[in-house]
């Protein structure tokens, strides 16, 4: 069977879309186009490059997360400097060791550019803060005056990637030189579902399943906000996902996988092997769950 899939971010959490894919893979269920934000474009670009859940499983279980967070030569040494490089740079970490393993992983099924792809077959989102825009990769770099099949598809993972404060943001410069500072996908729509449905489109050609790393839309409980910490986390937690809630919540609930991912955050690269194996069940059961009741 062939699906449209959209992946949401997440971070390490996105572990949990291992043991989807694994599900789906014994369901001969197979992707023909597929989306996704952050964490969620990491294992979008990894599936449509030809690697299966096995195969991802095997990837992440060979690799210490640690290795992929790059600070300046000093910053260890010199804890004020991390926080003086955060306020320079806008970001702890380079993020160039990260960028690299991506490219390495994808070159090992021949795909460096989105033209080792079939047009239009893989997509993923990132945040354009110097014109404040939701930036659709690779369909939206001819805005800069660059070619999209010709964009380096780990650049362009790197550039959904980047979480703010975590990551530098990414400078991409159009051909008039300008230069944009491009951030994690996440700040604007951290679920995109509505990426493979047009305005005022009724029948699609294929399903479209998403898979997110939360609860239902119904077990999700009210923020407290009691400080001015909690309101801004609050803020930038509304920010993030209410664009992609409300969509969900008239057109696409009965299509998405909620994955419960609980006790995880999003950068918590220190995850025991124990721990990997719980996310990667959590999303192995909770696939099936959403197998045994949907239809198309």
């Amino acid at each position: 069977m062939l699906i449209d899939g959209v992946f949401a971010g997440g971070g390490i959490k996105a572990l949990a879309f291992v043991g989807a894919l694994e599900v789906l893979d014994k369901k001969n269920i197979q992707f023909e186009r597929i989306a996704g934000t952050s964490a969620g474009a990491i294992t979008a670009a990894f599936i449509k490059s030809g690697y299966n859940g096995a195969e991802i499983e095997q990837m992440f279980a060979d690799m210490q997360f640690q290795q992929l967070l790059d600070p300046r030569i000093g910053t260890t040494i010199f804890p004020f400097l991390r926080w003086l490089r955060l306020y320079r740079k806008m970001g702890i970490y380079k993020g160039n060791e990260f960028e690299q393993w991506v490219d390495k992983l994808l070159k090992k099924k021949g795909v460096s550019t989105f033209s080792d792809f079939p047009e239009g077959s893989l997509k993923m989102i990132a945040s354009d803060i110097t014109n404040g825009r939701i930036l659709v990769l690779p369909d939206d770099l001819t805005k800069y005056g660059i070619i999209p099949h010709s964009f380096s598809v780990a650049r362009a993972i790197r550039m959904s990637c980047s979480l703010p404060f975590f990551f530098e943001p990414v400078k991409l410069t159009d051909s008039d030189g300008k230069e944009s500072l491009i951030v994690d996908g996440g700040v604007l729509s951290n679920f995109p579902m509505w990426i493979f449905q047009k305005r005022g489109q009724k029948h699609l050609k294929r399903p479209v399943i998403g898979f997110r790393l939360t609860p239902s839309l119904d077990a999700i409980p009210p923020r407290q906000v009691t400080n001015a910490l909690s309101m801004l986390t609050s803020m930038f937690d509304t920010m993030r996902n209410a664009h992609d809630q409300r969509y969900i919540s008239k057109n696409h609930a009965k299509n998405v996988v909620f994955i419960p991912v609980e006790d995880v955050s999003t950068t918590q690269f220190t995850l025991s092997d124990q721990d990997k194996l719980k996310l990667i069940e959590l999303g192995k059961t909770s696939t099936e769950k959403f197998l045994k009741k949907w239809s198309y």
